[in-house]
């Protein structure tokens, strides 16, 4: 009997607790609702700001050089001497290589010869029209005078015109040797082989020794004073750039440092299957830091605000095609929503054009709430600058 009384007390106090608690859970709702019974939603929010903000493009590329040529003969020969490797540096004009120029040296003897047999015919040529000429009148005289027969001055006339054909042939003969000689001494120039434009080594092909054949590579150059960052960009933003633009480039090897360039090109035509247009950015490179084949990533500022209304990208929320955002009354305690419209984004921060804001907007949270909500606030974290969370008029 007694443990039966024991048992009712026990239940007694337990339902008295249960009331308890159910007394305070209610009381607790009460405070935090207090609009109409609306439950209050924690939520983190942020100043807003008055700054500058760019809205940036990015693009990938490669580093490619302002200009890059092939070193390659004209003739074929076996290569005696080569004087450069990778790396080297060449000045204009500079002789790289040597081709053995012994069959062309003969060449050029050959020729030299073949022109003053050329020349000696002519000499001979010219001394016998003259002959020719002068027997031509001393017949035409004699003729006039009676003394000569016509048979004797077609003679003279007809010896004339032999001359002077030989004559002819003889100086056609001496031009054509020395057109001859004059391909022989270039072909002999080929031997040796300069650089057309200063630059460095990129490439070598050949040793000594090689037997090479015409327009087979010995090295290449290139220059690398300027650069050419080639990337890509898309249809959308084709019509927001254009050549003269500046542009920064930065590379993976020196990752900490932004090289200034300019939009230097800019293709006309779109490919068709990937609706992208190719550009070169053109970068100073006097220090001779960035190098070709480097993966470059260019930034490209569209367009800037110097004293823009900011506030934290994740504060904006999207409805039915529109921007808004909540600012938190701070005697209410409730969150107040407002309809905004959006400039520049550039990653955490967002350009609010219209209308001008003042004081803190939501960050977090917001998804859960409606024009008018109680919130429950963290401590208020004071803005950076003087001028953050100022009303602008």
């Amino acid at each position: 009997m007694k443990k039966k009384y024991v048992v009712i007390a026990g239940v007694v106090v337990g339902l008295l607790l249960l009331y308890r608690i159910a007394v305070l859970v209610f009381s607790s709702a009460k405070e935090t609702a207090p609009r109409g019974g609306q439950m209050a939603i924690a939520v983190e929010i942020d100043s807003i700001r008055y700054e500058p903000i760019q809205e940036i493009r990015r693009f990938s590329g490669s580093v490619h050089p302002i200009y890059q040529y092939i070193v390659a003969p004209k003739v074929s020969g076996r290569l005696l001497r080569i004087n450069k490797r990778i790396g080297d540096w060449v000045r204009s004009g500079e002789m790289i290589a040597l081709i053995d120029d012994a069959e062309y040296q003969q060449a050029v003897r050959e020729a030299e010869a073949n022109l003053r047999i050329a020349e000696s015919s002519l000499l001979e040529a010219r001394s016998q029209f003259s002959l020719a000429t002068q027997e031509q009148e001393r017949a035409t005289q004699l003729q006039q005078k009676g003394i000569a027969s016509s048979a004797e001055l077609d003679a003279a006339n007809t010896n004339f015109i032999a001359q002077q054909s030989r004559l002819e042939l003889a100086q056609a003969q001496v031009e054509q040797r020395q057109a001859a000689l004059k391909s022989a001494q270039i072909r002999l120039s080929y031997t040796t082989l300069t650089v057309d434009q200063p630059g460095f080594i990129g490439e070598r092909y050949v040793d000594e020794g090689a037997l090479l054949s015409p327009n087979a590579p010995v090295v290449s150059v290139v220059g690398i004073d300027r650069v050419i960052v080639r990337t890509t960009i898309i249809e959308k933003d084709y019509g927001r750039i254009v050549t003269g633009q500046t542009a920064s480039v930065q590379v993976d090897a020196y990752a900490s440092e932004a090289f200034p360039g300019l939009v230097a090109r800019i293709a006309p035509v779109l490919d068709e299957a990937s609706r992208v247009a190719k550009m070169e950015v053109e970068v100073d490179n006097s220090s001779r830091i960035l190098k070709p084949g480097m993966f470059a990533k260019v930034s490209v500022v569209l367009s800037h605000t110097d004293d823009a209304q900011i506030v934290p990208s994740k504060a904006i929320i999207g409805k039915n095609g529109t921007s808004h955002l909540y600012l938190v009354d701070m005697e209410k305690r409730a969150a107040r929503e407002v309809p905004v419209t959006v400039g520049i984004v550039n990653g955490e921060k967002t350009e609010i054009v219209a209308p001008r804001l003042d004081g803190y907007v939501v960050t977090l949270g917001q998804h859960l709430l409606q024009d008018g909500t109680p919130v429950i606030l963290p401590s208020v974290r004071q803005p950076e600058s003087a001028g953050s969370a100022k009303n602008k008029n």
